[in-house]
C-alpha cells in the first residue's frame, strides 16, 4: 500500500525548546573576523591530555674526584684503633642484626692455630670457627700459600664457560675420589648459599618438576630462594618467599616428640613426610633438601634410620636427594660427610662450602650423581656466575683438602668427641642455664634456658638482657665465637689439641657463671 503524504498544514509544530537548540546548532557561515569555533562537546570527546610537567631534578656531583680519596690508604699504620672504630661507624653495616650490635665486637689484628688476637694484644680461643668455616685455624699451612701464590701469578682468573684451568680438573678428580657411591660431576660456586641455588635449578631442570620439600628446623643460606628453603625464622627476612619450597617437621621437632623412642620418632616423622609427599603431589617434587646434620638450628642429629627413610622416599617417587653440607662437609662431625653417619645412605646431589677452603677464599662445591651429570651433558644447566670454578679459590681447595687427609684431621674430630660429650655434660651439670646438650665430632650445642624451664630466648625474639651479659663474659674469658642464644655453639677448628679443648670448656664455665645470675637462678 502507497503511503499518503500528510499536508503541510497538518505536521505538528516543534516545541519551542527544540527549535531553540535546533536554531543554536544551525551553522552560519561568516566572514566576519572575530568569529569562533564551538566549544568541544564536554562528553565523550577525543582525549586531550594536560601537558606534562617533568619532576624537579636536583643535580648531584657524580664524578670521580681524586682528591677526596684519603692519602691514608697508601699509609696502612696511619689510622689508630680509635681511627678505625670511628671508620667502622661512619661506614660499616650490620647482616642478620642492626648495625648497633656489632659497633664494639673485638678489633681483631691476627690469628693463629685456633687463637685470634685483638688490637691491643687480648688472645683468644675461637670456639667456633669463626661461622663454623676456619676448619683448619689461622696457621695457613705452606703448600696452601704457595699453591694460592702460583695460581695468582700464573692466570689469577678464567671464566668457566670459556676456559679451562688444570687446578679445575685436578680439584674435580680429588672431589670424585673423596665423595662415596657414583657423585662424579662437580660444579663450583663461591659460597654455600650459591651452591644450594645451584642444586636447586639441577634438581628442577632434571626432574622438570618445581617443588622442593625443605624441613622448619633448617637454614640453607641467605638469598632469595635459599632463605625460601630455610625453615627457621631468618625466611621471614624475604619478606614474600620465592614460590615452590614446602616445609615439613624436623624429626626433632621444638615443642613435641614424634613418639615415645628414637625409633617411634623415625617412624612417625617419615610417614608424615610420605603423607606430605602425597598431599603435594609425587609428580609435583623435584628434591628433597636436607642438612644431614642441622647446624645453626642447635646441631640436630636425627634418630637412626631417618636419613635410610629420606632415601628410600626419594626413590619411590624419583624425587631428587640433596644434602646440604655446607657447614658439616669435610670432617665436621668425624667423618668426611655428615650423611656417613646413617649407614648406606648416598645422596643424588651433595653442597659443601665451609670446610672445602677452610674459609682463606671463598669456594662451595655441589656433586651430582653420574646419572644428573650424563643428563646434563647435551641440556643447558641453566645456572652461572662470575666467579664459580675460580682458578685461585680452587687452588686454595685442593691443597686445603690434601692437608686434611695428610693430617687426619677427620680423624682428630672422631677422637674429640668424647671429650666433647663430656665438656657439654659437665657444663648441664653445673649450670641451671644449661639445660640438655648435642654433640658429634667437633660440632656441639647445648640449650640455654631460664627458671622456667623454656628457651631462655626464641630465635627470632628480642634479645634477652642476658645474652649481652653472657657474651661479654665470654670476651672477658677470652672466648670467641657465634654466640646464638638459645644456643650456646661449641665447633673450634679441626686443628685443636685435646688441651686446648678441655681448656675451652674451663673458660666457658666460668662464663656461664655470668649467665645463670643475670637469669635469675
Amino acid at each position: 500500500m502507497a503511503m499518503r503524504s500528510l499536508p503541510a498544514s497538518a505536521a505538528r509544530p516543534l516545541p519551542a525548546a527544540l527549535r531553540r537548540r535546533a536554531a543554536a546548532s544551525t551553522r552560519v557561515l561568516s566572514t566576519h573576523p572575530t568569529a569562533a569555533p564551538p566549544p568541544p562537546p564536554l562528553v565523550n570527546a577525543h582525549h586531550t591530555p594536560d601537558p606534562w610537567v617533568p619532576p624537579h631534578f636536583s643535580p648531584i656531583d657524580n664524578s670521580f674526584q681524586r682528591a677526596r680519596v684519603s692519602a691514608e690508604h697508601w699509609q696502612p699504620d696511619a689510622w689508630s684503633t680509635a681511627d678505625l672504630r670511628a671508620l667502622q661507624h661512619e661506614h660499616v653495616v650490620g647482616t642478620w642484626g642492626p648495625t648497633s650490635a656489632i659497633r664494639n665486637i673485638p678489633m681483631l689484628e691476627r690469628g693463629e692455630g685456633v687463637y685470634l688476637y685483638d688490637v691491643e694484644g687480648k688472645k683468644y680461643i675461637d670456639w667456633t670457627s669463626q661461622a663454623i668455616c676456619t676448619n683448619l685455624g689461622y696457621s695457613v699451612p705452606a703448600a696452601v700459600m704457595e699453591s694460592v701464590t702460583e695460581q695468582l701469578h700464573r692466570l689469577p682468573h678464567v671464566y668457566g664457560g670459556l676456559g679451562m684451568v688444570e687446578i679445575r680438573c685436578r680439584l674435580s678428580k680429588l672431589m670424585a675420589e673423596i665423595m662415596p657411591g657414583d657423585i662424579n660431576g662437580f660444579l663450583f660456586p663461591t659460597g654455600g648459599a650459591e651452591a644450594n641455588e645451584a642444586a636447586v635449578r639441577i634438581a628442577r631442570r632434571y626432574t622438570g618438576r618445581h617443588k622442593v620439600i625443605n624441613l622448619y628446623r633448617s637454614y640453607h643460606g641467605g638469598t632469595a630462594a635459599t632463605l625460601s628453603a630455610t625453615g627457621d625464622f631468618r625466611r621471614w627476612f624475604t619478606g614474600s618467599e620465592v614460590s615452590g619450597f614446602v616445609k615439613a617437621f624436623n624429626p626433632t621437632p621444638i615443642n613435641f616428640s614424634w613418639g615415645d623412642s628414637p625409633e617411634q620418632a623415625t617412624e612417625i616423622a617419615l610417614a608424615a613426610l610420605e603423607e606430605q609427599i602425597m598431599m603435594e603431589g609425587p609428580g609435583e617434587v623435584a628434591a628433597i633438601m636436607l642438612e644431614s646434620i642441622v647446624g645453626s638450628g642447635g646441631t640436630l642429629v636425627a634418630p637412626a634410620g631417618y636419613l635410610q627413610g629420606v632415601r628410600a622416599l626419594c626413590d619411590k617417587y624419583n624425587i631428587v636427594y640433596i644434602a646440604d653440607e655446607v657447614m658439616v662437609g669435610f670432617g665436621r662431625t668425624g667423618k668426611l660427610w655428615g650423611f656417613q653417619h646413617y649407614e648406606g645412605v648416598v645422596p643424588d646431589i651433595i653442597t659443601s662450602a665451609k670446610g672445602l677452603s677452610a674459609a682463606y677464599l671463598p669456594i662451595s662445591v655441589v656433586g651430582m650423581s653420574k646419572k644428573i651429570q650424563t643428563f646434563f651433558q647435551d641440556t643447558p644447566l641453566g645456572w652461572g656466575a662470575t666467579y664459580q670454578g675460580h682458578p685461585v679459590a680452587m687452588a686454595c681447595a685442593y691443597e686445603c683438602i690434601k692437608h686434611m687427609i695428610e693430617h687426619d684431621l677427620v680423624g682428630n674430630a672422631a677422637r674429640l668427641q668424647p671429650v666433647m660429650i663430656e665438656g657439654t655434660s659437665q657444663l648441664i651439670e653445673r649450670h641451671p642455664s644449661c639445660k640438655r646438650g648435642r654433640a658429634i665430632g667437633l660440632f656441639g650445642a647445648i640449650d640455654l634456658c631460664g627458671p622456667d624451664g623454656k628457651f631462655m630466648q626464641s630465635l627470632a625474639g628480642p634479645a634477652h638482657s642476658a645474652a649481652a651479659k653472657f657474651k661479654q663474659a665470654l670476651l672477658d674469658e677470652g672466648v670467641f665465637g657465634f654466640v646464638r642464644p638459645p644456643f650456646l655453639h661449641t665447633a673450634p677448628a679441626l686443628v685443636i689439641s685435646e688441651a686446648e679443648l678441655r681448656d675451652g670448656f674451663s673458660r666457658v664455665d666460668r662464663a656461664l657463671d655470668v649467665l645463670d645470675e643475670s637469669l635469675g637462678f
